[in-house]
């Protein structure tokens, strides 16, 4: 069992993460990887993926294991402004974190305390065993998470959305109480199911939290409680967007101005409800509009308490910001290619 436990400056002290975090998402995607359960979610992932993987698996193997602890200094803060950002931080890790957190992860795994033959190099210092490991993440990723940004982020953003509703609807009880099934808003304590009994005092540092897209079954914490307070937990899934080419059928259907409308009324977010009143139509109209923005790819939608709450998708945006272009994702994903 995991507890999270507040105070009062903790619950002012609340937030959610502005935009997904490049190394948690690249990190619990290689949980994703090497298990088989969410294959609605993940199958089509997983074997894209593993066809573009060469040899940067056997490190992260040792670094990530299938279950239990990996290291912190993984997933440093810097994470969620982008992967240079993010990799510079794990090369500026100090040696005595280094060597102490590959220390945990050796009596995780074996009961001792004698870091991995594999991994002495990098417990020992130095720049070429750095330079290695973040060869290995940046190829991962490249393979990984990236041709899949698009989706990553349409997701992560929409569950920002939810929670910024309730936010809005009933303060920090409200956003708390709305996290996914597995976590319990018991206040003064979030509870959720953990593979080990864990506390987590917040102090009045308040906390972080990370919607991710890779994270599946159980939220992830921080293991040493002097880091900045983190709480990863997984996002709703809905079905993946279809994006086609310009001239797709989805597409030719937002042509008139009652759906541009529609589009232009979703703002940072609204229900069905609220986009007939934006709009001028009728609910009916508005539902049926933005299913055809969904289907396009445009738009996503998670169930808000009795109500459905849509946002723009990358795409969307882009295109209301006057892209002259549009990706098909699923081309993307399997080629690779960034297309500008």
């Amino acid at each position: 069992m995991l507890r999270i436990h507040f105070t009062g400056n903790d619950l002012a002290g609340v937030r959610t993460a502005a935009r997904p975090d490049v190394l948690w998402e690249t990190i619990l995607s290689f949980h994703r990887l090497r298990d088989r359960r969410g294959p609605v979610v993940f199958g089509e992932w997983r074997s894209e993926t593993r066809m573009r993987l060469g040899g940067e698996t056997r490190l992260l193997a040792a670094l990530v294991p299938s279950r239990g602890y990996f290291p912190d200094f993984l997933t440093p803060a810097e994470g969620v402004h982008g992967l240079d950002e993010g990799l510079q931080a794990i090369r500026a890790t100090d040696s005595g974190r280094l060597r102490g957190e590959l220390s945990l992860l050796a009596a995780d795994r074996s009961g001792g305390r004698t870091v991995p033959h594999s991994l002495r190099a990098l417990a020992d210092g130095g720049a070429a065993p750095f330079d290695r490991l973040v060869g290995a993440l940046r190829s991962y990723h490249r393979a990984a998470v990236e041709p899949y940004w698009p989706h990553i982020r349409a997701r992560v953003e929409a569950d920002r959305a939810r929670r910024g509703r309730a936010l809005l609807d009933g303060g920090a009880d409200e956003l708390l109480a709305s996290l996914p099934p597995m976590l319990r808003w018991r206040a003064p304590v979030l509870e959720a199911d953990y593979p080990v009994d864990r506390d987590v005092h917040l102090d009045g540092r308040g906390l972080l939290l990370q919607p991710s897209y890779f994270c599946r079954g159980t939220p992830v914490v921080l293991r040493d409680p002097a880091l900045p307070p983190v709480l990863v937990y997984p996002v709703t899934h809905g079905e993946a967007p279809t994006v086609r080419a310009p001239g797709g059928s989805s597409l030719a259907k937002l042509v008139g101005q009652t759906r541009s409308a529609v589009l232009h009324a979703i703002g940072d977010g609204g229900t069905t409800s609220e986009l007939a009143r934006r709009a001028g139509v009728s609910l009916a109209s508005a539902s049926q509009h933005a299913g055809v923005l969904r289907e396009a790819g445009l738009i996503a939608t998670l169930r808000h308490g009795n109500a459905v709450l849509h946002t723009l998708t990358p795409l969307g945006a882009a295109l209301l910001g006057g892209a002259q272009r549009t990706v098909d994702l699923r081309c993307y994903a399997r080629n690779g290619a960034v297309i500008s």
